[in-house]
């Protein structure tokens, strides 16, 4: 089934307003996407002109949506079903493409069914507040309401290369809960599983003007994404340069950033080690690492480093990967091989400035094996800058005092973990880490699809993601106030 589907769709992939263009390109205007374990081609897709882009948009802004709550809610309720059905088709495309193990891949189809259900459970509730005016001395006998309506123009959204799913859609399902108009924008690197995502949108009733996908090199569409005129709204999830450069190009338009993050997991003295070194691997190594919520450096209290090392070192030992359709292994490849060759560089320099590599650290192209790296400096590049892949950073510490200094010296900000028991070390965490999200006695990517995610600093601009908020970011309150005796 997902060999035929990539068939299908390798010519003819970008959707304008639902409808299939492109068929019959020239291989100068297609984008080839291969699998990041074998290296081979698994299809293409379209490049986009910007003539092309700018017609989606001109589309898009002539549409006025007019579905019912009912309507929206019936459609994300369908759409999670027929997800849910086809969990193994959809996860075998997440793999193929994105090089993740079935494991992970079979997770993130679950995931993006909750992100459906969700949003259809809250599509249903009432959206309006009422604020009754004679509350002060010179009040009136009026009533002011509230009601959210959909942005005037079309959102612009702009998605990653990890989680290819999930990350399309909590940018989509809102879009369609607030009855807006949106271009998606996939990776170039993993653009199938975002058309699949839109397949299935559709086939469950969605009107196709309310989403259109559009494949194409960001070096030649990009800035029309940004800037084109019906734009109202763009919302990335990417690197912080690229995040900077859409904060600095986008002008007067609301923008919503998700970008990158190095989250600490805190291990304190009265930690359970064994719960925490579990913790840690999983944190590390899931999605091989590749989440902007994956534990980027281990924290640990020297009073228990030593036994928490032994268990991180016997437990990657233990975590198998490969092949990533062997759905026996824990974990697959990374994106592609220079990402791979970073994480291998950024480990060699750490030893050789004095950290001591206990396990991995092999590449075989875009395969990297779980690494432990221990001794690690707070100031050595591996843990200063996000190192987005399955790297286990371990720096030790003395007091509560210098675990916060730590985390907090680097320039993002999105979520963090923390292993203790303590209340007042929780209290501490929770009111000095200058974070988005604390998690106790959890990894820091721990979040229900519903919940409000989004970090501060470098991590972004302190919106936040999550079926929920989005909802508030992508509409405008109206208010409107009536007499009432």
């Amino acid at each position: 089934m997902i060999e035929q589907f990539i068939l299908d769709n390798q010519l003819n992939a970008m959707r304008l307003g639902g409808r299939k263009v492109g068929a019959e390109r020239g291989s100068e205007r297609s984008i080839a996407v291969f699998n990041p374990y074998s290296g081979k081609q698994i299809g293409s897709v379209p490049k986009a002109t910007l003539a092309e882009v700018r017609a989606t948009f001109a589309s898009a802004a002539a549409f006025r949506p007019s579905l019912t709550r009912f309507e929206r809610a019936a459609i994300l309720n369908r759409a999670a079903a027929i997800s849910a059905r086809r969990v193994d088709e959809v996860a075998a495309l997440i793999s193929a493409e994105a090089g993740l193990c079935m494991k992970d891949a079979v997770y993130e189809a679950g995931r993006v069914s909750d992100v459906m259900l969700f949003g259809a459970n809250e599509v249903l509730k009432d959206d309006g507040q009422i604020f009754s005016c004679d509350l002060t001395h010179h009040g009136k006998k009026r009533r002011v309401y509230t009601q959210r309506a959909p942005l005037l123009g079309v959102i612009s959204a702009i998605t990653p290369f990890n989680h290819p799913a999930n990350q399309v859609a909590h940018k989509v399902v809102p879009s369609i809960v607030t009855n807006n108009r949106m271009v998606l924008k996939p990776s170039e690197k993993v653009p199938f599983s975002a058309i699949l995502f839109a397949d299935i949108l559709y086939e469950a009733g969605l009107p196709p003007d309310m989403l259109s996908v559009i494949t194409g090199d960001p070096r030649e569409i990009a800035d029309e994404l940004i800037t084109n005129e019906h734009v109202d709204m763009v919302s990335f999830t990417g690197g912080v340069a690229i995040g900077k450069y859409i904060a600095a190009k986008a002008g007067y338009r609301r923008i919503v950033l998700e970008l990158g993050g190095n989250d600490p997991l805190i291990v304190m003295e009265d930690a359970d080690i064994d719960e925490a070194s579990t913790l840690a691997v999983a944190g590390s190594y899931k999605n091989s690492g590749q989440r902007c919520t994956a534990v980027k450096r281990m924290l640990v209290h020297e009073a228990v480093a030593e036994r928490f090392v032994e268990q991180v070192v016997a437990k990657t030992r233990a975590w198998s990967f490969g092949d990533p359709a062997d759905k026996k292994l824990d974990m697959g490849t990374v994106i592609d091989e220079p990402a791979a060759k970073l994480f291998e560089s950024r480990v060699n320099q750490a030893v050789a400035q004095g950290a001591k590599l206990l396990v991995g650290n092999q590449r075989s192209g875009a395969l990297y094996a779980p690494t432990v790296v221990d001794h690690v400096r707070p100031d050595m590049e591996l843990v200063m800058q996000e190192t987005f892949g399955p790297v286990s950073p371990i720096i030790r510490f003395g007091s509560i005092d210098e675990a916060i200094r730590i985390s907090n010296g680097t320039a993002y900000g999105l979520s963090s973990g923390v292993c203790t028991n303590r209340l007042d070390y929780i209290t501490r965490f929770v009111n000095e880490l200058d974070v988005g999200s604390v998690n106790v006695r959890e990894v820091p990517g721990y979040r229900l699809e519903l919940t409000p995610f989004g970090g501060i600093k470098d991590s972004g601009l302190g919106y936040k993601e999550g079926v929920q908020e989005a909802i508030k970011s992508f509409t405008n309150i109206k208010t409107y106030s009536l007499p009432w005796a």
